[in-house]
């Protein structure tokens, strides 16, 4: 087994790093930090990963209690397609600081739909699906991924949301404002936790003399690097999307919008007609995603101990070597090498994901969903 160097050659100990080293990890831990979104298995400890996996129980619960009482089936459509929608657009990397990538998420825009409790729900099935079936995230992790992702993300948007919008009528331009808002600041504290959670595992997990078992960065690197980068570009690309979607709400199906949070009433209301369009649109971000190949760089969930050490890490984390090979995923990094071209095995594992998520979606409402029409306190004015 490869030895880890003394405390004398490194220790992640703020104090004790001499400055030149501090300067040089700082900019190596930025430049890893910057697509760490999906959080891969082996820089989270297994103790980190099980008490994200219980923290995530009670929200996976009153998302599903909440299908229960307020969903019906025939809503399954609108939740398969926002989920799936959330998938795809997690595909359309766009260049960050530090030479990586970075992507929005979409699950504001599923919160002011669907409301958070239910996005929660949807965001999770996209990256769970994630995870197993394209190495992106690790299976450890799902309990933190989804928590950042599917949890943070969805109820701060929703909140910034409401406060700027949400008393307003589906027409007023304070909705759009509100929506893009709150994507910004909702990814934003996202990236946020996920950088607490990186930064926490040297502070935790490490050696008797310093040497970090997992995530190696402390959180005067980690936080810094995850927040920074989201806040110039990733947050401003996911307020973006969710008002650009509201803008085209407005115009063209402004029922659904007039009862977001209430997804069968808005379903009904929008009319399935309608969401016809939508499911066009979604199938051309499918035949578009190579796009999302063209942003310089490599996406986090990719690095394994030899990538690392190529980019100039001294040393590779024991545990971090020990669980990288944990799961072997189908399609990993969203590729089918014996096609010989990146990017039809692009376009396929993005139409895979999102049939895969559709269906399971739609299962999920069909098992856990309420079977009644909607009754009559459902149509009362949306809530502020």
């Amino acid at each position: 087994m490869r030895s880890f160097p003394t405390i004398s050659k490194i220790n992640f100990r703020l104090r004790k790093i001499p400055r030149g080293a501090r300067a040089y990890y700082a900019a190596l831990g930025f430049w890893l930090a910057t697509t760490a979104m999906h959080i891969p298995d082996g820089y989270l400890s297994p103790a980190t990963c099980a008490v994200m996996f219980a923290v995530m129980i009670p929200f996976w619960y009153v998302g599903l209690k909440k299908l229960r009482e307020k969903v019906n089936a025939r809503s399954a459509p609108l939740i398969s397609l926002l989920a799936a929608f959330s998938f795809i657009i997690m595909m359309f990397n766009v260049p960050l600081p530090g030479g990586t990538t970075g992507h929005a998420v979409g699950g504001a825009l599923l919160a002011i739909i669907l409301g958070p409790e239910v996005a929660v729900i949807a965001v999770s099935i996209a990256l769970i699906i994630q995870a197993f079936f394209f190495g992106d995230g690790g299976i450890l992790a799902i309990g933190a991924n989804c928590f950042n992702m599917a949890v943070v993300l969805p109820y701060v948007s929703y909140a910034v949301y409401q406060a700027i919008g949400g008393g307003h009528p589906a027409e007023s331009a304070r909705r759009a404002v509100g929506a893009f808002a709150g994507g910004y600041i909702g990814l934003t504290v996202s990236a946020l936790f996920a950088g607490t959670e990186f930064g926490l595992q040297p502070l935790l997990f490490h050696t008797a003399d310093g040497t970090p078992l997992y995530a190696p960065y402390p959180l005067s690197v980690a936080i810094p690097a995850m927040v920074i980068p989201h806040l110039l570009i990733a947050s401003v690309v996911e307020g973006l999307v969710a008002a650009l979607v509201i803008v085209y709400l407005q115009r063209t199906n402004r029922e659904l919008l007039a009862n977001a949070s209430r997804p069968t009433v808005a379903f009904e209301a929008g009319g399935a007609g309608r969401l016809r369009w939508l499911w066009v649109a979604l199938v051309a971000l499918v035949f578009l995603a190579p796009i999302g190949l063209l942003a310089p760089g490599t996406a986090w969930g990719e690095w394994g101990s030899k990538k690392l050490t190529e980019m100039g890490l001294s040393f590779v984390p024991q545990g971090l070597r020990q669980m990288e090979g944990l799961w072997g995923a189908p399609l990993r990094g969203y590729a089918l090498p014996i096609l010989g071209n990146a990017s039809l095995g692009y376009i396929i594992s993005a139409a895979v994901g999102v049939v895969l998520i559709s269906v399971v979606t739609g299962l999920i409402v069909a098992v856990f969903s309420s079977d009644h029409r909607p009754n009559r306190d459902d149509h009362t004015e949306p809530r502020s």
